[in-house]
């Protein structure tokens, strides 16, 4: 809203403007043929495409606020009904006939012995009826965010982990009020009592913007709470029950819904993002879905194939084959024996074989490779790489 004057003056202003006829719609429009009605206005008036065009301005200003009105529901609902008695010849702001008929007194019998005009569009414009506090709003909680350090095989599996949360909270002095305990509040002169100020943001354009007195609260206290000095927060500790879902990955982010720090006044808490360290395996390795594994082999189990046992994490033994001649880094895949999937399948196990060179020989196993090496004497091995170094 950029209205600043009194409430009764902002509240006659609005019932006597016709929304309606500043969007070029008519009463019986749709929420869609409102909403594209605004937006063309909007584009064609908008201040960014005509800086020095101050009636494009004016314009713009007004269709938004039209648009704040009878864009919403509920707005536009008690807009429509006040509009009507206008309709009827009276007078806005309340003031009286000739004959002693008061708008207000009015309002109240048509509204069933509420507040008057000040109830009927103290709603949408942020005050009570009469200057009166409406019930301080609801407001969600912060989002928190913690580190969780779980083992290679716990991830693997998932598990169920402690955490200790400390989150801003309501001081517990005061239960939130800010005031001095046995102390009584009175409305926020700053705000009079609507928890928020009308703030500037450049040209024709304002915001609401939360009270700095109150806080939001709408009360204030002569004397503050010794405790938060005022503030209405403190701190609280808690300890959680977090369920760390199978195939978690090393720095994933799980969100927890409602498990942050409490809501104001009745709100709902906010969220906790859990962000997860995995520790490492011994013996595995992850990349992606899939678990790693390097597997050592002998010479000639590479040269004349073999079958070799290797673990899987968290189940029993496979044999994996080794085809005769099988270079070193080569990778085997074992299906289903990686980490879970989201749609509850499995990756693979990557298995990479790794030939061993002996560092000490017996007499015997020399003599033996003695014998091979003279038996492949005539193996071309590095044949032409010279030839390919050069050119």
């Amino acid at each position: 809203m950029s209205e600043t004057g009194s409430d009764s003056g902002i509240r006659s202003d609005w019932a006597t403007k016709d929304f309606y006829k500043e969007l070029g719609v008519a009463k019986t429009a749709t929420g869609d043929e409102i909403k594209k009605a605004y937006r063309k206005l909007a584009r064609a008036n908008h201040p960014d495409s005509h800086p020095d065009d101050t009636a494009k301005h004016e314009k713009f200003k007004r269709v938004a606020e039209a648009y704040d009105v009878i864009g919403d529901p509920e707005k536009r609902k008690k807009y429509d009904r006040a509009r009507e008695l206008f309709a009827s010849g009276y007078p806005a702001g309340g003031t009286g006939f000739s004959g002693g008929v008061n708008l207000d007194d009015l309002l109240r019998d048509r509204a069933g012995g509420g507040g008057g005009f000040g109830d009927l569009f103290g709603d949408f414009l942020g005050f009570g009826g009469g200057g009166r506090r409406q019930q301080p709003r609801a407001a969600r909680g912060a989002d928190l965010e913690t580190t969780a350090t779980i083992g290679f095989a716990e991830a693997f599996e998932g598990v169920t982990v402690s955490l200790r949360i400390t989150a801003d909270a309501a001081c517990a002095t005061c239960s939130g009020t800010g005031g001095k305990p046995g102390t009584s509040p009175h409305r926020c002169p700053t705000c009079d009592g609507t928890g928020f100020v009308v703030a500037s943001v450049g040209g024709a354009f304002s915001m609401n913007e939360t009270c700095p007195a109150c806080g939001g609260r709408q009360l204030v206290y002569d004397e503050g709470c010794p405790t938060c000095h005022g503030t209405g927060r403190g701190r609280s500790a808690r300890t959680i029950q977090a369920k760390v879902p199978a195939g978690v990955k090393d720095g994933q982010r799980i969100r927890l819904r409602g498990k942050g720090a409490p809501g104001e006044r009745g709100g709902p808490a906010g969220d906790l993002y859990v962000t997860v360290k995995v520790g490492a395996h011994r013996v595995f390795g992850r990349k992606g879905e899939h678990l790693t594994i390097d597997v050592p082999i002998s010479f000639t189990e590479a040269a004349l194939g073999a079958e070799v046992k290797i673990p899987t994490l968290g189940g029993a033994p496979v044999t994996l084959k080794i085809p005769a001649g099988t270079p070193n880094g080569r990778t085997f895949r074992v299906r289903g024996k990686g980490a879970p999937r989201a749609d509850g399948t499995r990756g693979d196990l990557l298995a990479t074989v790794e030939v061993q060179v002996p560092a000490h020989l017996s007499h015997d196993a020399r003599e033996a490779l003695e014998a091979y090496a003279a038996a492949t004497a005539d193996s071309k091995l590095r044949a032409g790489l010279f030839d390919r170094a050069e050119g």
